[in-house]
């Protein structure tokens, strides 16, 4: 099952290779990746779209929180939240289908940002499932090429970020032990 998992982590060199190295280390297939700085610059998102079983889920996003540079690490699978992607074709298609080209582009929401003579470069943003629709209904109209950005996403729960310290670590990368009381 799909499992999607956002992260806020430090925006430090070797953060992205830590995330994707726990998952590949245990088989986890990697669907989208996406990350970007946050309003703090200090601070980045990560959304992770990843195949993992329902029985493994909160044991994911456990081990993602003990990672160094992970300040917090959420499962979004079954929370509210809004799930956008965002696709560009480029479209080659004949000048008496054109019309009808822009026609569907504009029902799917879609933005041409490229024209020529030969087609058109149309993007459109929305859920997986509509972009998948989207795609399949260009097909019918030509040739096409597709790229897809992968899932960005956002909580519609308003809680508060439990962001923890970083985890100060030694030389060789592993974290520093805090002495128990």
């Amino acid at each position: 099952m799909l499992q999607i998992i956002s992260l806020l982590l430090e925006n430090k060199p070797g953060a992205l290779m830590r995330v994707t190295g726990l998952l590949s280390q245990r088989g986890y297939n990697i669907e989208s990746l996406t990350v970007a700085r946050t309003l703090d610059p200090e601070i980045s998102r990560m959304t992770i779209v990843v195949d993992v079983e329902t029985a493994q889920r909160q044991q994911v996003i456990k081990q993602m929180n003990k990672l160094i540079n992970v300040l917090q690490a959420t499962d979004l699978t079954d929370l509210p939240a809004v799930v956008r992607e965002l696709v560009l074709v480029r479209i080659r298609t004949a000048q008496e289908s054109r019309a009808a080209v822009l026609k569907e582009a504009e029902i799917f929401g879609g933005r041409v940002v490229d024209s020529s003579t030969e087609g058109f470069a149309i993007e459109v943003t929305g859920d997986p499932e509509k972009l998948g629709e989207f795609v399949d209904v260009m097909r019918s109209y030509g040739e096409i090429e597709a790229t897809r950005s992968g899932a960005v996403v956002i909580a519609l729960e308003a809680k508060r970020l439990r962001l923890q310290p970083p985890v100060p670590t030694r030389a060789g990368g592993s974290k520093v032990e805090e002495p128990v009381a």
